[in-house]
C-alpha cells in the first residue's frame, strides 16, 4: 500500500523523534552513573517540538514511558500508521522486532473491525506486520494463551476493548484472575525466594499472601500479570476516550515502554508529535467533500426517503458509465439510513422502524429486498459480508445506532436520517463521519462520486448545518467546515470565472514543466517518473561497502523489555536468547521489493548484504541483530536510490534530452478560464472584504493559518499584480526526480522593475511549510527542486518555443511559518 504526503512526513517525523529519544535515553544512562537524573523524555521531546510542553508519563514501576499521539482525522489511514509506527518503534527505539504489543481500542466496533483486518493475511494491515517481524506475527484476544517462546520469536499483538483494560469493571476482571497456560512466566508455586525478586522487581504484580506474610505471597499467573511483566508496546485506538483517571491508572499499570495514541480529537493532555488536518486528507483524495445537505420540509418521511433512494439511482447510474466508458473503478453508491426503532417488538405509531422502512424500499421504491440490510444489536445482516465486493447485492443500510462509531464502507455516499427532530442533530454529528472515506483514495473525475449527501427531514436549515459541521469536528475535520454545503440555498457547486480583469492570463499564461522528447515520435511530452528516470537508474551503482563496516550488537539479549524467560534453578529474571528473525535473504528481499523494482537485482543486494557482513560476524551474531541490519539496508537503498534518480535527471537534462521550459501540453500548466467551487465563506481580509489579486473568489477553507497570512501579505505589496491558488494533483506540478509530482501553492504575478506594467514580468511560484516539516527529507527535495528550476530559469533562451513570453522571469520558493515575511519583503525589494 502506497503511502500518502502525509503520512510519509509523519512516519519521518516519528523517526527523527524515536532516533533522539534513544539517544537522550543512551545519556541519560551515563548521566545516572554520575548521579545525575536526565529527563530523557523530556529532552527528546523539546528538540522536536519546542513550542509545546510535553506531558510527561510514568508507569506503576515510576519510569518515564514516552507517550505520543499522531493526529490522525477520520478516513487518514490511522490503522495503516498505526501498524507502521510499530516496526519504527521497534527498529528504532526497542531494537526488536519480536515482543507484545497491547492494541487497546474503545468500541465492539472498532475491536472487530481491527481483529479482522489484523487476522486477514491478505490485508494491508496485516501485511505490514509480517513485514515487519519476519512473518511471524501473531494476532491474539484476551482469552488466548501465550507463551515465553511465542513472545521471544514472534511479534505478538493481543487486542483489547477499553472496558476490558479497565480494572473495575468487574465482568472483566478475569484477565486478572489466576489461570492456566501463563506458569511459565512465573517461578514455580513452592519457589517462594523466586517470586519474592519477581516481586520486588515489579511490586504492582497481583499476588496471594498467606497471613499477609510478603516473603510467602505467590504471583498470580494471570494475562493481567503477564503483560505487567513483558512492558507491551501500547497502541491507543481513539486515545482522547482513554483520559479518565481510572483509564489511565489502569494503562501505566501495564507497565508499558511506549504509550503511541491515535486519535481525530486529542485532548490538551496529549502529546501531539503529527498533527494532521483535513486539508492534507483532501489533497491527498482520501475523503468526498463537499457534504450536500439536502433539508426536506415535508412531514412525511417518506418523501425524504423517496427523495434519497432517487438520488442513489443516479449516483449509481453515473459510477456504472465512469466505470465502462472511463474504465473507473468499480463503485456500487450504499444509502445509510437512520432510524427511531429496529427491535422486533418496537414497531409502534409515532416511531419510524427499520422494518417499515425497508417494506417502503421494496413496495414503493421497487427495491430488490436483497438490496437492503438491518443492523442492530439484534439483527446484523451485514456481518462477515464484504461490501466492497462485486458480489455484494447491498445498497441500504438501515440502523439506529449501530453504525455511530468504528464503521465505515467507501461506498457509503448518503446518509438519511429520518429520526425524530429533537435528536436528528445529534445523530447527524454521530454519523457524518461514516459517508466520508473517498473509494480507493482516488478522486474520479466525476462531481456526484466525490462528494457525499445528507437527507434530513423535519429540521430547521441551520440546526442541520451545525449539526453537520460539528459533526466533521468531531473527526478532525474541523478545518474543512466550509465545505458543508446547503443544497437550494444557494450553496450548491458552480463554475467561477476568472475575474474579468485578470481573464487576459486565461489559457495564455505558462509555467514551465520538465519534459522530454519522445523518442518514438519525436515530439516533447511531460517526463514521467517511472518512464523516464526509475527506468534509466544504474542499479549496478548501488554500493553496499557500508556493511563491511557496519557496528552490529550481537550481543543482543533481551528481545523484551524486562526478560520473560524463568528458570527454576536460577535467578528469576534471566534474560533469554531469542531466535529473532529468520537469516532468509527471501525475507530480506521482500523489505526492500518497494524500493528495487526488479525482484532479481533485490535478491542480489540482500545477498550481498549479508555477504558483507559475514566478513565480521557469524551467522546467528547477523540473526540477532537483523532488525538493524534490514533498517539500514533500507536507508542505503532508498538513499542511494534518491541520488541515482537525481543523477539520471541531470544527465538528462545535460544531453538535452530533457528540458525546462514553457510548452502547452503538459497538465494543468497555464491558467484555467473557470474553477470549480461551492458557496462556502470566500477568503477576505481582516477588514471583511474580498482580496483584489485574486484571480478567482477563492473560498476560506480552501485556505491554512500561513497561506491565508501569506497571501493577504501579499494582497499589500505594491509590486504585486495577481496571485493563483494552486490546487495538488488538479493544478501546476512539478515532476521532479522523486516519484510523486510536487504541487506549489500559490503564484504570484509581479510587474518585476516595470512602474507602472502593462503584464506581468516576473512569476514567483511559492510553496509554504509549517515549522514540523522544517528540514524533513519531503521538505529538503522540494527546496533542491526548487533550485534546480531557478537554475533553469537563468537568463538564457530558454523558451524557444513561445519566445514572446521569454522576457518573464520565473522563481522558485520555499517559505516556511517563521520567515515567510522577511522572504516576502526580499521578493519586493528585488522588484525595485
Amino acid at each position: 500500500m502506497q503511502l500518502k504526503e502525509y503520512q510519509r512526513a509523519a512516519l519521518d517525523r516519528l523517526v527523527r523523534y524515536l532516533q533522539t529519544l534513544s539517544e537522550e535515553k543512551a545519556r541519560a544512562v551515563e548521566a545516572a552513573k554520575l548521579k545525575i537524573n536526565h529527563k530523557w523524555d523530556e529532552a527528546a521531546w523539546e528538540q522536536l517540538e519546542p513550542a509545546e510542553r510535553y506531558q510527561p508519563r510514568r508507569n506503576a514501576l515510576g519510569e518515564s514511558v514516552p507517550a505520543i499521539c499522531l493526529k490522525v482525522p477520520t478516513g487518514g489511514g490511522k490503522t495503516l500508521l498505526a501498524v507502521k509506527s510499530i516496526d519504527l518503534i521497534n527498529t528504532h527505539y526497542r531494537g526488536s522486532q519480536t515482543g507484545l504489543v497491547l492494541w487497546i481500542v474503545p468500541t465492539t466496533q472498532i475491536y472487530n473491525q481491527t481483529l479482522a483486518a489484523l487476522k486477514d493475511r491478505a490485508h494491508p494491515y496485516r501485511v505490514q506486520l509480517n513485514l515487519a517481524s519476519g512473518d511471524r506475527t501473531l494476532i491474539l484476544e484476551k482469552q488466548a494463551v501465550f507463551t515465553p517462546d511465542d513472545i521471544r520469536n514472534h511479534l505478538v499483538v493481543l487486542l483489547l476493548m477499553l472496558p476490558s483494560a479497565n480494572r473495575q469493571v468487574k465482568e472483566t476482571l478475569r484477565i486478572f484472575k489466576d489461570r492456566g497456560g501463563f506458569e511459565p512466566f512465573f517461578p514455580p508455586e513452592d519457589d517462594y525466594e523466586g517470586h519474592a525478586q519477581l516481586l520486588r522487581a515489579i511490586p504492582n504484580l497481583d499476588a496471594f499472601a498467606q497471613d499477609n506474610q510478603l516473603a510467602a505471597a505467590t504471583v498470580k499467573s494471570s494475562l493481567g500479570n503477564t503483560l505487567r511483566t513483558l512492558k507491551p508496546i501500547i497502541v491507543l485506538d481513539e486515545g482522547h476516550k482513554a483520559y479518565g483517571e481510572l483509564a489511565q491508572r489502569t494503562l501505566l499499570g501495564f507497565n508499558p515502554s511506549f504509550i503511541l495514541e491515535l486519535s481525530a480529537t486529542p485532548t490538551a493532555q496529549s502529546n501531539r508529535l503529527v498533527k494532521i488536518g483535513g486539508q492534507e486528507l483532501l489533497r491527498e483524495e482520501m475523503i468526498k467533500l463537499d457534504i450536500n445537505v439536502y433539508n426536506r420540509a415535508s412531514a412525511d418521511w417518506r418523501d425524504t426517503m423517496l427523495a434519497s433512494h432517487q438520488h442513489r439511482q443516479k449516483l449509481e447510474a453515473t459510477a456504472i458509465d465512469h466505470e465502462f466508458n472511463e474504465r473507473g473503478p468499480y463503485i456500487r453508491p450504499i444509502c445509510l439510513i437512520q432510524v427511531e426503532r429496529t427491535g422486533e417488538k418496537q414497531r409502534t405509531a409515532g416511531f419510524i422502524h427499520a422494518e417499515e422502512v425497508r417494506e417502503f424500499l421494496i413496495s414503493n421504491c421497487g427495491v430488490p429486498k436483497e438490496q437492503i440490510a438491518v443492523k442492530s444489536s439484534e439483527k446484523d445482516e451485514i456481518e462477515q459480508i464484504d461490501l466492497l465486493s462485486r458480489d455484494c447485492s447491498i445498497r441500504y443500510i438501515i440502523t439506529k445506532q449501530a453504525l455511530q462509531e468504528g464503521w465505515d464502507c467507501a461506498f457509503a455516499y448518503i446518509l438519511t436520517v429520518l429520526t425524530n427532530p429533537r435528536k436528528a442533530s445529534a445523530s447527524i454529528t454521530q454519523l457524518v463521519g461514516r459517508i466520508l472515506r473517498q473509494p480507493y483514495a482516488r478522486k474520479t473525475g466525476r462531481i456526484e462520486l466525490d462528494e457525499s449527501y445528507v437527507y434530513c427531514f423535519r429540521d430547521t436549515a441551520g440546526d442541520l448545518i451545525r449539526a453537520v459541521r460539528a459533526g466533521l469536528e468531531d473527526e478532525g475535520l474541523g478545518d474543512l467546515t466550509g465545505r458543508v454545503v446547503p443544497v437550494g440555498e444557494g450553496g450548491q457547486r458552480a463554475e467561477y470565472s476568472i475575474r474579468t480583469q485578470f481573464a487576459g492570463y486565461a489559457g495564455k499564461v505558462y509555467l514551465p514543466c520538465f519534459v522530454v522528447r519522445d523518442q518514438a515520435t519525436g515530439d516533447w511530452r511531460e517526463v514521467g517518473y517511472e518512464m523516464d528516470v526509475l527506468s534509466r537508474i544504474d542499479w549496478d551503482r548501488i554500493d553496499l561497502k557500508h556493511f563491511e563496516t557496519l557496528p552490529l550488537n550481537p550481543a543482543r539479549t533481551e528481545n523484551l523489555a524486562i526478560a520473560v524467560g524463568l528458570d527454576t534453578f536460577a535467578e528469576a529474571l534471566r534474560p533469554t536468547v531469542a531466535a529473532d528473525m529468520p537469516l532468509d535473504l527471501v525475507f530480506i528481499t521482500r523489505q526492500i521489493s518497494d524500493l528495487v523494482p526488479n525482484p532479481w537485482q533485490a535478491y542480489e543486494f540482500a545477498a550481498e548484504t549479508v555477504r558483507r557482513l559475514r566478513k565480521r560476524y557469524t551467522d546467528d551474531e547477523i540473526r540477532r541483530d537483523l532488525a538493524f541490519v534490514i533498517e539500514e539496508l533500507k536507508q542505503q537503498v532508498r538513499a542511494q536510490r534518491i541520488s541515482l534518480a537525481k543523477r539520471v535527471f541531470r544527465e538528462l537534462i545535460q544531453s538535452n534530452t530533457l528540458r525546462f521550459i514553457l510548452i502547452s501540453g503538459c497538465l494543468h500548466n497555464t491558467i484555467p478560464d473557470k474553477i470549480t467551487a461551492t458557496a462556502s465563506p470566500p477568503l477576505t481580509n481582516e477588514m471583511g472584504g474580498l482580496p483584489l489579486f485574486s484571480l478567482f473568489d477563492y473560498r476560506a477553507d480552501d485556505f491554512n493559518t500561513v497561506e491565508r497570512d501569506v497571501v493577504l501579505y501579499l494582497e499589500q505589496q505594491s509590486w504585486v499584480m495577481a496571485w493563483e491558488r494552486n490546487f495538488a494533483r488538479k493544478g501546476y506540478g512539478l515532476q521532479g526526480w522523486h516519484p510523486m509530482k510536487v504541487y506549489p501553492d500559490f503564484m504570484v504575478f509581479g510587474n518585476g522593475d516595470a512602474e507602472p506594467a502593462a503584464e506581468f514580468q516576473v512569476v514567483y511560484v511559492l510553496e509554504t511549510k509549517g515549522l514540523h516539516l522544517k528540514g524533513n527529507d519531503d521538505t529538503a527535495y522540494k527546496q533542491e527542486l526548487f533550485a534546480l528550476c531557478n537554475e533553469l530559469c537563468q537568463p538564457r533562451p530558454w523558451n524557444e518555443m513561445f519566445q514572446e513570453m521569454s522576457r518573464h522571469r520565473v522563481r522558485y520558493e520555499v517559505i516556511f511559518e517563521d520567515e515567510w515575511k522577511r522572504v516576502l519583503n526580499t521578493m519586493a525589494a528585488e522588484q525595485g
